[in-house]
């Protein structure tokens, strides 16, 4: 038993001055390449200086104050929560204000919902596209027998009549008025009323007003409780394909005979409509980072099977107003970045950044970690150079004043330089040069034994 305690207590000693060894030795190595590290600790601190930021944890998106964008920003907010990402969904009036939100590069707010035909291209600047999300309809609601279908309702006179196309800033009414427009009809006349698209909804219900233009998507609240009113019917766009060809941002959408309703075949005869599309826009300073995840939650919300467009169709650059983001084209041509499908979002995104960062980095440090021998070995010369120059010095001078009488004196100064030598990080990198050194030492120091330095003079 006590056998094994000694065999125990040896490998235990062991392996404790091997690791003492090596940390002593690290220390050592460290004491003499640390201008080294000091430079490559430089690089790096620079390198991250230069480097793309963290992605925020809080991203602000402007919507709408209810309809189908307030609940499209709700499901992106849901799966940016499950990422770590906060979005703030910001209500506003609509389209137009919230690419206003945009242009001002002051405004935090980073992202938007916006519907196509209501970017001015003039007035782009910093704003880009992450592409077309969904299908907007134009829904013409209007009460039974108030119109003759066979004549086209937005071509007769309307002037008679209470229509809520909107209010102002909002979507609705501007595509409102690009329709009225293209038929030349006013825009602005007192029938023309302001309401928003839950007052306007209730308003036609109630009968307090004949007709509502809605911009909005199929699942909206709004058009949902319009379609199944019985007593509210769905205008239809019969030269549909015309105002796709005036206004290119329009998509022509069809509702077949009883689409909405299959027991009561409503609708009782297929509907055209025209549509125009919801656009997700940037502020283009917007991490690149978020805008992948931007375009992931498009991917998963808006790209299954909806009512209007087939699974996959969306997200999509549909819409050229805007120019699409470098991070968007990426997305568009090769899918999702790879370390984004297989690791969560916080890992993907730091490592993409570290490989991003570390590729200069490992080009910068690269050199001078391979110089890391060759520096060491300098050094080493370095060292026994000082040593030559202090024997030189050392033999000039006992040789212009030698003395008999200082011999022992003579002798202890060529020890102590050998005993330098001998001590030195050079004995170890530069033997050769070391064992050259205290040959010339000992030679010196056999002369002054022999008085020869006496001799010679």
């Amino acid at each position: 038993m006590s056998g094994f305690k000694e065999d125990l207590f040896e490998h235990i000693s062991a392996v404790y001055q091997t690791i003492a060894d090596e940390v002593k030795g690290w220390f050592s190595l460290l004491k003499e390449i640390w201008p080294l590290l000091l430079l490559l600790v430089l690089g790096l601190t620079l390198l991250v200086w230069l480097a793309k930021p963290a992605p925020p944890k809080k991203v602000l998106m402007a919507t709408g104050t209810g309809g189908s964008y307030k609940l499209l920003g709700e499901k992106y907010r849901n799966f940016f929560e499950k990422k770590g990402i906060t979005i703030e969904l910001i209500p506003t009036q609509g389209s137009q204000e919230n690419i206003q939100h945009l242009i001002d590069r002051k405004d935090p707010i980073q992202a938007a919902l916006v519907q196509g035909g209501m970017i001015a291209s003039d007035s782009l600047t910093g704003v880009e596209s992450l592409g077309t999300v969904d299908y907007e309809p134009v829904w013409v609601f209007y009460r039974s027998k108030l119109f003759d279908e066979k004549v086209h309702i937005l071509d007769r006179d309307i002037g008679k009549l209470k229509i809520s196309i909107g209010p102002e800033g909002s979507g609705t009414r501007k595509q409102a008025q690009n329709i009225l427009k293209l038929n030349d009809l006013p825009t602005n006349t007192p029938n023309l009323l302001t309401l928003t698209n839950s007052e306007g909804t209730a308003a036609l219900q109630r009968g307090e007003i004949d007709a509502l233009i809605l911009v909005d998507g199929y699942e909206s609240v709004n058009v949902q409780k319009l379609i199944k009113d019985p007593h509210i019917h769905l205008a239809n766009f019969v030269r549909a394909d015309a105002y796709t060809r005036l206004m290119p941002y329009f998509e022509e959408v069809t509702v077949p005979m009883g689409g909405f309703d299959l027991a009561t075949n409503n609708p009782d005869h297929p509907i055209q409509l025209i549509s125009t599309t919801t656009n997700l826009l940037i502020d283009d300073r917007l991490h690149p980072a978020i805008q992948a995840l931007f375009l992931e939650a498009a991917k998963e919300i808006n790209g299954g099977k909806s009512y209007f467009s087939k699974a996959g169709q969306f997200p999509s650059y549909l819409n050229t107003e805007a120019p699409l983001s470098a991070e968007a084209k990426y997305f568009y041509q090769n899918g999702a970045p790879p370390l984004m499908k297989y690791l969560p979002f916080w890992l993907a995104e730091f490592l993409e950044r570290m490989f991003v960062l570390l590729l200069p980095f490992a080009a910068f440090a690269y050199p001078i970690l391979k110089s890391i021998p060759t520096y060491r070995t300098n050094l080493a010369k370095k060292q026994i150079n000082s040593i030559y120059k202090e024997l030189d010095q050392f033999e000039k001078a006992t040789m212009e004043t030698y003395d008999p009488n200082r011999r022992d004196e003579y002798i202890a100064t060529l020890n102590a330089m050998e005993h330098k030598v001998l001590n030195s990080k050079a004995s170890k990198l530069a033997t050769a040069e070391c064992y050259s050194l205290r040959n010339n030492i000992e030679f010196i120091r056999n002369a002054i034994e022999r008085q020869m330095f006496y001799r010679g003079r």
